[in-house]
Parts: C-alpha cells; sequence; structure tokens
C-alpha cells in the first residue's frame, strides 16, 4: 500500500535521479566509420585524376594503341626480356596505324608509347584494386554508415564499366587494312565522360561524409532551390563541352586553326561540311568540331555569369565564396583554351586545360552541393 506523501516534499525527494535525456541518436545510428571512407574515396578521387592526366598524356603522344590486346590480369606484367618486347613489338606491327604513320619506329621508340599505355592501364588496375579492399574492408568490419552501403558500391561498379569501354574504346583503332590510325572519337568522348561521372560521384560522397546527417537534414530545410537548379545547369553545360573537348582530342582538331577569335580570317570556319554524310562532320571534320567546342565554351561561360551573380547574393558565406571559385576557375580554364588554341595545342598547355577541367567540374559541383545542403552562418561569423 502507498504510503502518504507531505504536501511539502520535493518533487523527486528519495528516488533515484532521472537518466540525462540521449541526444545525437541519428549520428549514433549512422555514422559508421565516416572519417576513414571519406579519405579512402579521397584517395581513389586522386587516382581517378591521375589517370586522366595520363589518359590524356597518352592520347596527345599517340601511345593508346601500342596495347593491342586487352588482358585484365595477365596484362599488369609488362615485357620483361627482349624476346617478349619484340612479341609486343610485332603485335603493333600488324594494325593500321603503324602501317600508315609509324614505320619508321624502331624498338626503342616503341618501348615509349608501350610504356604510356601500360601505365594508363595499371593506373586503372590500381584503382579497383584500391576500391575492392577498402569497400570489402569497412564491409567486414561493419563500418559502412547505415544506407551507404550501396553508394559506396557505385564507383567500383562504373569502374569496371570504365574499363570495358577503355577496351572498346581502343578496340575501334587496332584494326588492320581499315586505315584506321587512332580511336573513333566519340569512343575516346564516352571514355573520358564516365571518367568525370565517377570524379563527380566521388565528390559527392566526399561531400557528404564531411558533415554529420544531422547537420545534413538540418541544412536541407535551408535549401536554396533555385540556385541549386541553376548550379544543376551550369554542371550539364560543363559536362557536354567536357564531351566536345573529347571529340577534339581525338582528331587532333585544336591543331586545325590557330587564330582567335576567328578561325581562318573569318567566323564560320572554311568547308565546314565537306565530309559525307552530313552527320560526320559533327565528330570528323576539325575545323566544325573545334568551331563547336568554341561557341559552346562560349555559352559555358555566358551561362556561369548568369549563376554567379546569383550565387553571389547567396545569404550564406561558404555558398558565395564555392560560386566565387568555380567562377574563378572557369574563368582561368578560358584563358587556358585560348591559349591552347593559339599555340596548336602544345603538350603542356593541352593536359593543363584538361587538368584544369576537372577543377571547373569539382567546384561547379561543390557549389550545388552547397546550394543543397547550405553551411548556417551564425551571427558571429562562424560557419557551423
Amino acid at each position: 500500500m502507498a504510503t502518504k506523501r507531505s504536501i511539502f516534499e520535493e518533487v523527486g525527494e528519495g528516488s533515484s535521479p532521472a537518466t540525462p535525456a540521449e541526444t545525437g541518436a541519428i549520428d549514433r545510428g549512422r555514422r559508421g566509420a565516416r572519417r576513414g571512407i571519406r579519405a579512402w574515396l579521397a584517395v581513389i578521387f586522386v587516382l581517378v585524376v591521375a589517370m586522366i592526366a595520363v589518359g590524356g598524356l597518352t592520347r596527345l603522344t599517340d601511345s593508346g594503341l601500342s596495347i593491342t590486346e586487352w588482358r585484365p590480369v595477365t596484362g599488369a606484367i609488362p615485357p620483361m626480356t627482349e624476346v617478349d618486347w619484340q612479341a609486343e613489338f610485332d603485335k603493333y606491327k600488324q594494325i593500321d596505324q603503324w602501317r600508315i604513320e609509324n614505320q619508321w619506329m624502331q624498338l626503342s621508340d616503341f618501348k615509349e608509347i608501350y610504356w604510356w599505355e601500360w601505365s594508363h592501364r595499371q593506373l586503372g588496375r590500381l584503382i579497383g584494386l584500391v576500391w575492392a579492399l577498402g569497400f570489402f574492408g569497412f564491409l567486414v568490419a561493419r563500418q559502412i554508415p547505415r544506407g551507404w552501403a550501396v553508394k559506396l558500391i557505385i564507383p567500383g561498379a562504373l569502374g569496371g564499366l570504365q574499363g570495358a569501354i577503355g577496351w572498346w574504346m581502343v578496340s575501334s583503332g587496332v584494326t588492320q587494312g581499315e586505315g584506321m590510325t587512332s580511336v573513333v572519337s566519340y569512343r575516346l568522348a564516352t571514355h573520358l565522360g564516365l571518367a568525370f561521372i565517377i570524379l563527380g560521384v566521388l565528390a559527392w560522397d566526399i561531400f557528404q561524409l564531411g558533415r554529420e546527417e544531422r547537420d545534413l537534414m538540418q541544412a536541407r530545410r535551408l535549401r536554396e532551390a533555385k540556385l541549386f537548379s541553376l548550379s544543376t545547369g551550369w554542371l550539364h553545360i560543363a559536362f557536354v563541352q567536357i564531351l566536345l573537348g573529347a571529340l577534339v582530342a581525338g582528331i587532333d582538331a585544336g591543331r586545325s586553326y590557330t587564330d582567335w577569335p576567328l578561325m581562318g580570317g573569318q567566323v564560320l570556319p572554311p568547308k565546314p561540311f565537306m565530309i559525307e554524310p552530313l552527320w560526320r562532320n559533327f565528330f570528323e571534320n576539325p575545323g566544325l568540331v573545334q568551331f563547336i567546342h568554341r561557341c559552346w565554351g562560349y555559352f559555358l561561360f555566358l551561362f556561369g555569369i548568369a549563376v554567379w551573380l546569383k550565387g553571389r547574393r547567396s545569404a550564406h558565406g561558404a555558398t558565395r565564396f564555392a560560386f566565387n571559385a568555380a567562377m574563378a576557375a572557369l574563368l582561368v580554364q578560358v584563358g587556358l583554351g585560348i591559349m591552347t588554341v593559339i599555340y596548336a595545342a602544345p603538350l603542356h598547355a593541352a593536359i593543363t586545360h584538361q587538368l584544369v577541367a576537372v577543377l571547373v567540374w569539382v567546384l561547379i559541383l561543390r557549389a550545388r552541393f552547397l546550394s543543397a545542403y547550405p553551411r548556417v552562418q551564425s551571427v558571429r561569423g562562424d560557419v557551423k
């Protein structure tokens, strides 16, 4: 039977202390090894950037067809003896590129182009290995945050697809009697485009893992929908320009006209539709391909100014800074593009132009991310 209690008794007197309320349940349930996974994805990101750079140098040195077979496993071992080297050289001598352009080559010359292509493929193998070790390591250790397992599979799946597309690209140039001396340009564009998609997926995951789930949920309520939509359009326009750049590189169109802003002394280059059927001009006519790349670059720049003017009016300091950085990188890229044209695409200018495209791509993506998940700034100016 319950005893009577005094009306003057303090509340909680004689009873056990109340259990403190638990906080952070959202993050505790979802956290996992967020910092470790973020570092692992950052390593893969750097490797993919290196892959793009080496791939660009492989293309610019005309080395991409030096390995005429696709051997995903055994191809990791390069020729070890002079007999092995001669066997690889003999395989190369069977394709059109050697027959039409490179009959002057000696074995020592062949080795130079072989190492570029081998290094490119080896980087691809390394990326796959780093992804597999990281993913299955975190999976076995049960350190993958809730809801992230499928997200982390996507870069690995895209990487596997990229290997297959890489061979699909190379096989278009490993021909006999067809007169092909390089890979088909639209296959090269597909290969490079997928590399940038992989970079985008990795960067977005890295951005998300850099903030706790609680923070992202709160930031989502402050989403700047109009700015997010504009930055999404900016990102897509930049992606098309990257594909057009690959078409230019695929047929060495960057060296076809070296005057600017005109081409051959006129707005439209001479004979823009000289190839039949008509559609082939958009992939194979150097003058027209370079003209389209230039025009789309102007469109990208003008659209970027419009988005930047909107972004610099954001209420959030980090978002404004992100759009300023993206616009600054785009300005640098425009200048590099003009210089690359004027100097007929020298090796150092062309590869720098390609790498700055990576920077522009990631910075636009960063600005888009902060439009969706703004960092709240307190009255004192601290970013939360």
